[in-house]
């Protein structure tokens, strides 16, 4: 028998330095699809990583005064933390600027060229910097990019081509006859009819306008455009053009790469395209999945700092309701097939119905009624019934329902069926009634066979809901005293793998049940106060004559209280030049009144005065506030005396 094997990928990401629940939808599907595989006797390999070269790098990185490759190094470890605290088992995180994946990808060019393949020219039409896409004049939408909706710009520069016009045909027949090659099928339809049928152009692969990229081996005017250079990752992180390409050999093609459909394009027509030249086999299914909806938009970085209540850091989310929970309501609630809306109320939903009532509920209702009414050992059946058996072949069908549905990626269909049959076995107590056989001697007999049917549904269920709650899953086996870790179906395709005796132990809730209404208003408040430190508000800019007009001066504190029923204001005595004026300041959070006497700080001396709780204020400090909301005073650095003029 062969061996099994299994490739999944996700796109290497863009380091944009904000991560948001849409870019974590796309790894968190393929950890789970991963984690499935390995469940069924894969050997599997689940590749992610960054696409860190390009003009858009360049500029970002000049902008923050860094390097690029310190720039994008910050940024990918925030992405690592995430993926660390999202429970993601990748084989392999692949950057693009790693030296391995530079030399295959100048090989991989070259060989393009030589082969004839590639072919140097002059490049002209709008170029969109942040999808990094040129467009014809035809393909804009209302004169915008037709992926972003933003501004492109007339670009005009040399550069080599590949020829993908070349492809078109072959392209189509990939289509025909492998149906399954792009999935949902409505991609191939956008494709077919939106690319290949009014025609492919040959394909830049070379700029000269930037250099934080990979250079040309034999023309260091230009850098290896993202198609060559980004698109390569899948085979370069398995070897390909380097000294060990065991796993390329092992691996591809890959099994599937999955993706959000706005990248679908690059990876069913240019990536199949540049693997026919190269004469690699292209990979067995690529998937694109819809997008995560905010307020009718799509959930993009663009979006992740806007002051819509439902966008939240995943940082957030994951600290304040735990990584599982999280994974459980991407995957079951996410844009697997087409478009999604996201909700806070959608996401305290179903944390409340599917596993704070239904999951979490029937574990400790299980084993309360073990330990209540066997000592906390699992019981042995005395023999199954109708009822019961119906609750069995319910469970055993999970594995080939698991099957239909794997091959398409389709997890939510497989949690679906899981969480069936954990309301099944809900409704299964309220049928057999274990408190009442519990009464008397004869109904122990029962009691036993209905208390072993509850807890080894449960085990089951929990191997099944195991790539997506990890963590959850691990701690259901351990309640119900069974020792192995969850590595394989082999033990839960069949019923009565609980082994009688097992000890049982009644632990913490599972999910805590959430305050619908104090969680939707606190998340909102969370994403409010996000918003407004990630996005300040943008002043005009002002002239010279403008700034003179402010006058500011050093001012001494010669006196300092709370002001009465006012958390945040001190009131302040200050000597400007032999001169005292009254001045309130929302600082008491950050400073005491003691603290204040005898600083030096910078006045706005000329503000009007306004009356605050009753007091006329005569002029403002000035103070540095950070992301964190934490307030310093600004002082000179040098002894200074009161009413010294800053300018």
């Amino acid at each position: 028998m062969a061996e099994k094997r299994y490739y999944v990928t996700t796109p290497i990401y863009y380091p944009s330095g904000k991560w948001h629940l849409g870019s974590a939808y796309t790894t968190v599907l393929a950890d789970a699809v991963s984690r499935y595989r390995k469940l069924d006797g894969y050997e599997v390999f689940f590749l992610t990583g960054t696409d860190e070269h390009g003009l858009k790098i360049e500029k970002k990185a000049a902008e923050s005064g860094k390097d690029p490759k310190n720039y994008v190094d910050e940024i990918v470890a925030d992405l690592k933390r995430l993926w660390k605290l999202m429970d993601i088992e990748y084989s392999k995180f692949i950057r693009t600027t790693d030296d391995y994946h530079v030399k295959a990808v100048q090989k991989i060019f070259t060989k393009l060229y030589e082969k004839g393949e590639i072919y140097k020219s002059q490049y002209e039409g709008w170029y969109c910097v942040p999808c990094e896409s040129f467009w014809t004049e035809t393909q804009l939408k209302e004169g915008k990019c037709p992926d972003c909706g933003r501004e492109v710009t007339k670009s005009k520069e040399e550069s080599y081509f590949f020829r993908l016009s070349k492809y078109a045909d072959r392209l189509m027949r990939l289509y025909e006859e492998n149906p399954d090659f792009l999935l949902p099928g409505s991609r191939v339809n956008e494709m077919v009819n939106n690319f290949i049928k009014p025609g492919l152009s040959d394909l830049a692969v070379s700029r000269t306008s930037f250099k934080w990229g990979v250079p040309v081996p034999f023309d260091n005017r230009h850098v290896i455009y993202v198609w060559i250079d980004a698109l390569s990752n899948y085979i370069t992180a398995l070897g390909y053009g380097g000294d060990d390409d065991a796993l390329y050999q092992k691996f591809w093609p890959a099994d599937v790469h999955l993706m959000a459909k706005e990248i679908v394009r690059f990876h069913s027509i240019i990536w199949p395209a540049l693997l026919m030249a190269l004469d690699i086999p292209v990979p067995k299914k690529v998937y694109g999945h819809g997008w995560l909806m905010m307020g009718g938009d799509k959930l993009s970085k663009s979006k992740a700092g806007n002051a819509l209540k439902d966008v939240i850091d995943p940082f957030v989310l994951i600290e304040r309701y735990g990584s599982d929970s999280m994974r459980y309501v991407l995957l079951k609630e996410g844009p697997y097939a087409g478009d999604t809306p996201y909700t806070n109320e959608t996401l305290i939903t179903t944390i409340n119905s599917d596993l704070a009532n239904d999951l979490g509920n029937l574990l400790s209702r299980t084993t309360a009624m073990i330990s209540q009414y066997f000592g906390g050992k699992a019981p042995a059946p005395k023999g199954y019934g109708d009822l019961d058996r119906q609750l069995i072949d319910m469970a055993e069908g999970l594995y080939s329902r698991y099957r239909q549905h794997i091959e398409n990626c389709d997890v939510p269909s497989i949690l679906e069926d899981a969480m069936a049959l954990v309301r099944r076995t809900n409704k299964y107590i309220d049928e057999t009634m274990p408190w009442a056989l519990a009464k008397s001697e004869e109904g122990r007999g029962r009691l036993s066979t209905v208390l072993y049917v509850l807890a080894e549904a449960l085990r089951i269920c929990a191997a099944y809901l195991y790539p997506a709650m990890p963590k959850a899953a691990t701690a259901i086996w351990k309640s119900l005293g069974v020792e192995e870790k969850i590595d394989s179906f082999d033990s839960v395709k069949r019923f009565g793998g609980l082994k009688p005796g097992s000890k049982v132990t009644k632990g913490a809730p599972l999910f805590a049940r959430l305050d619908a209404n104090r969680e939707a208003k606190e998340l909102e408040k969370i994403a409010l106060s996000s918003q407004k430190k990630e996005k300040p508000m943008e002043k005009p800019e002002i002239s010279i004559e403008d700034f003179s007009k402010i006058e500011l001066k050093t001012a001494r504190v010669i006196a300092c209280e709370k002001v009465e029923k006012a958390d945040k204001l001190l009131k302040l005595t200050v000597d400007v030049g032999g001169q005292t004026r009254t001045l309130i300041s929302g600082i008491a959070k950050h400073y005491s009144p003691e603290e204040m006497v005898g600083k030096t700080v910078v006045l706005v001396a000329n503000l009007a005065p306004a009356k605050l709780r009753g007091i006329v204020s005569e002029g403002m400090i000035l103070c540095a506030e950070d992301e964190q909301g934490n307030l310093s005073i600004i002082s000179p650095d040098k002894e200074m005396g009161s009413g010294c003029e800053v300018r």
